[in-house]
């Protein structure tokens, strides 16, 4: 049946310096059964204790393979308009959540949870309050954030309190909105309304293009939770959108953003996730943000904007992990295996583009600096049966290339038992590596680089770890050479 387009909200800022894709290949597989790996991205997500969402519309509830589609692989509902500002309250103080209701019955009535977006945001107003300014319009917004809210109590896991108020650029200040004229503290006047209105809801600050560390939106947003934390401010997490295209690819630094900002108190998600694009080059971004998520504890879930391609606000980019048919693509087998070897598992994915096994492309750009968090679990004991018995072999894999550089991958294999491995990887000159990943790396000498696991490294016969390089190659495109030795 036809679905209609929903109303989406603004014209992506487009980052004028294309920035590599990441991110960091952190997980290293664990001793566990092959049964333990999750078949559904719920599933997956659960054995790290993380939610795995989608964004919903309302006609959806129309079409069975998109709710189909939502029961076996989601447990967390976002509504994708049906309980933004226009929606809730089209009149002031006249209210109606006809729509919003059925998603959320729905989702509840189907053992998921709900996230909830957004009480207060400068877009998407009705047209009674976009006349409104000043103290009118603070206690026009602050009243919305306490009914709506209060209509929900119970009934939210986070709530996006306040949605995209800081602006674009490189001036790291607040928008320039109708809101912020109400006066300098309305953000967190809003958040202290939802708690009182919903006490056991998860308060939120949602905002996109405040991936990358280095830029100015996202320094003012992480100085601003900073200070609500200090100050008492009930804030409980952030929320990156991650829309990401061409033009704005996953920075090399997703990994340490998420990590800074967990480290301030508060949880990090990702909730509007697509990424424009197709096949492996889209894959190995969906994986790359799945992995730096993976990397920071406090990251609690990852939500994606939409199911189908189809029904996406940015259909004609293709940005979701199911096509128009509802058919999985690459982008969900590289999603749902990154989610399963953050448990210590890999999930064979026959009739995907991998083949079932493992891409052998690594995101683009790498990190220059350690994430501030480790990942969540790594191996630290032997894998049984004496361990130490067997040998290891190295494989080089490339990655990602650019003009001036390009990325690699080692896979250790475990040939038996072993407790743990070292990996020698010897440059061609002038090569040299500026950037690592997974591993802790030694220097012997200029052109070779040692590189051990990041924990114990015990591996059991069959299992495989990986760790990943940038080098800068001077000229020379010649491949690395890789050994392993294992103890």
């Amino acid at each position: 049946m036809t679905i209609t387009r929903h109303r989406r909200r603004r014209a992506r800022a487009v980052s004028a310096v294309a920035v590599a894709a990441m991110a960091v290949g952190m997980a290293v597989p664990l001793a566990l059964p092959a049964a333990a790996a999750g078949s559904t991205l719920q599933a997956a997500a659960a054995e790290s204790n993380r939610y795995y969402g989608a964004a919903m519309a309302g006609s959806y509830l129309n079409n069975s393979q998109i709710t189909g589609i939502l029961q076996r692989e989601f447990n967390m509902i976002t509504a994708e308009n049906e309980m933004k500002m226009d929606a809730t309250e089209p009149n002031q103080n006249q209210f109606n959540y006809t729509n919003g209701d059925r998603i959320v019955n729905w989702a509840l009535q189907n053992g998921k949870q709900v996230r909830g977006h957004a009480l207060a945001w400068h877009s998407q107003q009705p047209g009674w309050m976009q006349n409104m300014s000043g103290q009118s319009l603070r206690n026009a917004m602050l009243n919305h954030v306490t009914q709506v809210a209060t209509h929900y109590k119970g009934k939210i896991h986070s709530w996006d309190v306040v949605n995209e108020a800081f602006a674009d650029g490189n001036s790291g200040a607040r928008r320039n909105s109708n809101l912020q004229g109400t006066g300098g503290d309305w953000i967190e006047a809003a958040f202290r309304a939802a708690r009182a209105a919903d006490p056991g809801a998860k308060l939120c600050y949602n905002d996109y293009n405040t991936d990358d560390w280095s830029h100015a939106k996202t320094q003012g947003v992480y100085n601003m939770v900073k200070d609500f934390k200090a100050r008492g401010v009930p804030i409980d997490c952030v929320g990156f959108q991650a829309h990401f295209n061409s033009g704005n690819p996953v920075p090399s630094n997703y990994h340490t953003t998420l990590g800074n900002f967990a480290a301030l108190g508060v949880d990090v998600q990702i909730t509007e996730l697509d990424i424009e694009g197709s096949g492996t080059s889209q894959a190995e971004q969906f994986r790359g943000v799945h992995q730096a998520c993976l990397s920071v504890a406090r990251c609690t879930g990852i939500t994606v904007w939409g199911v189908r391609d189809s029904e996406s606000w940015r259909s004609s980019g293709t940005p979701l992990l199911f096509d128009g048919s509802g058919n999985k693509k690459a982008a969900y087998n590289y999603s749902l295996d990154a989610l399963n070897q953050a448990s210590g598992t890999v999930r064979a994915t026959p009739g995907g583009q991998n083949g079932g096994q493992q891409p052998t492309q690594q995101p683009t750009q790498q990190p220059t600096q350690q994430p501030t968090q480790q990942p969540t679990q790594q191996p630290t004991q032997d894998p049984g049966n004496g361990g130490g018995t067997g040998s290891c072999t190295a494989t080089y894999s490339e990655g990602e290339k650019w003009n001036d550089r390009f990325n690699g991958v080692v896979t250790i294999r475990a040939n038996g038992n072993i407790r743990s491995w070292t990996s020698t990887v010897t440059l061609q000159n002038p090569q040299r590596i500026i950037a690592t990943w997974s591993g802790s790396p030694t220097w012997p000498s200029a052109n070779v680089m040692v590189m051990r696991p990041n924990g114990g490294g015990a591996l059991s016969n069959g299992q495989t770890a990986s760790f990943g390089f940038t080098v800068q190659h001077g000229g020379n495109w010649t491949w690395p050479s890789v050994s392993c030795a294992a103890s």
